[in-house]
């Protein structure tokens, strides 16, 4: 039962990184059967068609030759059932696929399919909640046109595949409370047709997809200049297409650094400092880099929150491009180039993140910051969420200028709370905890007055 109390929190303030943790036994199970050499084993595997650029073959002779991106397509379903039966039957493997009109980079209309296998939720509440990581299964070489020359991809991004891939592997044997997809999608070379298809059709259907990790170029090029213990995490600030009403708040508020896909971003690197993972998140506060664009944005533009994680530094030689050397410069996006080891640690802290979605209770709802009189405390108030599993709740704070929640509170099993903290000083959340530990998204209050 609830509480309906207001908590006065007068004893000192806790550094969010030291604040009391619950690293789940079963999520750091799963995470020690993350494996590179299997990473490895599906990298190789998806450069061995030769091409998976989207306007290659992918006719019946093609995919028996193993040859184009309908044998890469038939592949990474075959893995996502084997998958499947491993576990008994708990991925639902499927396709969605649709004719690409002409476009600028397709000639002519071809067929996209994009390949997912869902992990349905225990809890017939948490289950309408989805958490969701993909990576882009086409490559392309030095031309788009160019289907005869080999365009491996190993890095751009049979990596981000591989991470979909082994997520899908390790998690597919727990059982938890929301639903996550396993999804790897193709035209993202020709302008991401394949994710915004996708993002379209589950925004129609009306799911809940609360969170969406795209993996794209998540190799650790082996180059100088590369940081194996680093891996960039972009996120946009302000949704697209916001209302006048929201610009003006989140101007007044100073709020244009907490979307709800800066709030999954800050997530990622809460969980991944919990689970000691070896790849620390670097929190990127742009939506992409410059001159070049991913998935996520597909799932942004369709309202969902979004992040793209890519290795810290790029070796442009190693993408787009042909095989072959030239002035003594080796040109390609070869297997030899990619740390497995690193994509490994990379598929840890998206397979952590999911893991730790899905294990948590809902987000409180309507979270609201009192704004009714001048006073130096501050105090938050919030709705139960619907699954009912919160045992309890947790605020956040941080100062306006600082990038990653600061300090944390416990609050117990109330709806409202005050904490001796000027909220003029301050950015607040709130997530719910459940009676284990697990922990939801934060959610950052509206004024109230």
């Amino acid at each position: 039962m609830l509480v309906f109390a207001v908590v006065v929190l007068a004893h000192p303030l806790v550094a969010a990184q030291n604040a009391p943790s619950y690293a789940d036994p079963q999520i750091k199970g799963a995470l020690a059967e993350i494996s590179a050499g299997q990473i490895q084993s599906d990298i190789e595997k998806l450069v061995s068609f030769h091409t998976r650029s989207t306007i290659s073959a992918q006719d019946a002779a093609s995919i028996a030759a193993g040859r184009g991106i309908g044998a890469a397509r038939e592949w990474i379903r075959n893995e996502f059932e084997r998958y499947s039966r491993e576990c008994s039957g708990c991925l639902e493997v499927k396709t969605d696929t649709f004719t690409q009109p002409v476009s600028e980079r397709v000639a002519k209309p071809t067929v996209i399919t994009n390949v997912y296998a869902v992990l349905k939720g225990t809890n017939p509440v948490d289950a309408k909640r989805i958490v969701l990581v993909t990576g882009h299964y086409d490559s392309r070489n030095s031309s788009n046109e160019n289907v005869t020359d080999a365009a491996p991809g190993a890095n751009d991004d049979a990596s981000g595949t591989a991470v979909s891939l082994e997520c899908a592997r390790v998690l597919s044997k727990l059982k938890l409370p929301g639903t996550i997809i396993f999804l790897a999608v193709a035209g993202e070379e020709q302008g991401l047709y394949g994710s915004k298809h996708f993002a379209e059709y589950a925004k129609a259907q009306g799911w809940q997809i609360e969170a969406v990790l795209n993996n794209d170029i998540v190799g650790g090029d082996q180059s100088p200049g590369q940081d194996a213990k680093v891996i960039r995490v972009f996120s946009e600030s302000i949704p697209e297409h916001p209302a006048e009403a929201q610009l003006r708040m989140l101007s007044a508020l100073g709020g244009e650094n907490d979307s709800p896909s800066r709030e999954l971003a800050r997530y990622i690197a809460q969980t991944a400092r919990i689970y000691g993972i070896q790849v620390s998140p670097l929190l990127e506060f742009r939506r992409d880099r410059y001159l070049r664009g991913g998935d996520h944005i597909s799932f942004n533009e369709a309202g969902f929150p979004a992040v793209r994680m890519t290795e810290f530094q790029e070796n442009y030689a190693h993408q787009h491009q042909n095989v072959r050397g030239e002035n003594g410069i080796e040109y390609g996006d070869l297997p030899k180039f990619v740390d497995f080891n690193y994509v490994a640690n990379v598929a840890r802290v998206n397979a952590s993140t999911l893991a730790s979605l899905a294990a948590a209770p809902a987000a409180p709802k309507n979270v609201r910051l009192e704004t009714k009189a001048l006073v130096n405390s501050s105090t938050l108030a919030w709705e139960a969420p619907a699954d009912g599993r919160a045992s309890g709740y947790e605020i956040l704070w941080r100062a306006t200028a600082a990038s990653d929640w600061e300090h944390s509170q416990s609050t117990g099993n109330v709806l409202k709370a005050t904490v001796p903290v000027s909220k003029d000083n301050v950015i607040f959340a709130v997530q719910s905890v459940d009676e284990a530990g697990h922990r939801s998204a934060p959610i950052v209050p509206v004024p109230e007055r």
